[in-house]
């Protein structure tokens, strides 16, 4: 049998699905993977509650993070 060991890590949260989509699109369009999860809340105006995440594969987690950081810096 064979299992998966992929793991994903949380590269930035959000209060809001827009934002945290907008992250992944760049993310992707930069050649990495990320999925946005936690945004199919039954109550969207509680996102406080539990925030939206995006994820990547934990091998592209460090490119990724170095991504957003430049991003931020411009």
């Amino acid at each position: 049998m064979k299992t998966d060991t992929q793991k994903f890590k949380t590269v930035a949260k959000f209060n809001d699905r827009l934002q945290a989509e907008i992250t992944a699109g760049m993310l992707r369009e930069n050649g990495i993977p990320a999925g946005v999860f936690g945004a199919d809340s039954s109550y969207p105006s509680l996102g406080y509650a539990s925030p939206v995440e995006v994820k990547v594969n934990e091998e592209d987690f460090e490119a990724a993070q170095q991504l957003l950081d430049e991003s931020k810096a411009k």
